[in-house]
């Protein structure tokens, strides 16, 4: 392992589901030892409803998200982007073309797909959130304190 990151931007298609949850779960982690940020491919509306209840499930806040795509961001200087759809990915490629950063592509299903009752869709959302939830703790570890 080489380290943390200082910065990660996580990506999706309209930064309304994956990418928040994302960034959401890395911030919890890691706290502001890492600058984390997110973006989608396209603009769209507001965070999905669904995203915020599960996410508060694990005391996760999304209600303040506002959603932004790749044009609105401020810096450009990230460490790691991950890009949690196709769209995102290209052009997360894009961004980086200039820039001396780290790209990587986690596909993750769009839990909005899911047909069904509201609980089947609602475990569709808690699907992503802890496969997102297990990556994140495998690629940006948080070090253990040495026992006494």
């Amino acid at each position: 392992m080489h380290g943390l990151p200082s910065a990660v931007l996580f990506a999706c298609t309209m930064n309304a589901i994956r990418s928040p949850m994302a960034a959401g779960i890395l911030r919890r982690l890691h706290g502001t030892r890492i600058f984390v940020d997110s973006v989608g491919a396209r603009r769209g509306g507001e965070v999905d409803g669904f995203a915020i209840q599960v996410m508060d499930e694990i005391g996760i806040d999304l209600t303040t998200h506002r959603p932004k795509v790749f044009e609105d961001l401020e810096d450009d200087s990230f460490d790691v982007v991950v890009s949690l759809s196709p769209e995102a990915q290209h052009k997360a490629v894009e961004l980086t073309r200039t820039v001396a950063c780290e790209v990587e592509f986690w596909r993750t299903f769009d839990p909005s797909l899911a047909e069904g009752s509201r609980e089947v869709r609602l475990e569709a959302y808690r699907a992503v959130r802890d496969d997102l939830m297990n990556r994140i703790q495998e690629r940006f570890p948080v070090a253990k304190m040495p026992r006494l």
